[in-house]
């Protein structure tokens, strides 16, 4: 299944999995962004992000390591 950027509670599943070492509350949203579009399962417009759509990303994630 190919990812886009609405798809925010699938893409925080995948970075959990991808990094779960990572200090997700400090991050900054240029690495949030890049670690997402490089992702496999990602097939959206990397343009088409703002700071609304990765902090409710980063949100989602934080929710999922809970």
């Amino acid at each position: 299944m190919k990812l886009k950027w609405k798809d925010v509670r699938e893409i925080a599943i995948l970075l959990e999995e991808k990094f779960p070492n990572e200090d997700n509350l400090n991050l900054r949203f240029t690495d949030l962004h890049k670690w997402i579009v490089e992702m496999d399962e990602f097939d959206d417009n990397s343009n088409d992000s703002n700071e609304k759509i990765l902090e409710a990303i980063q949100m989602a994630w934080i929710d999922e390591r809970d």
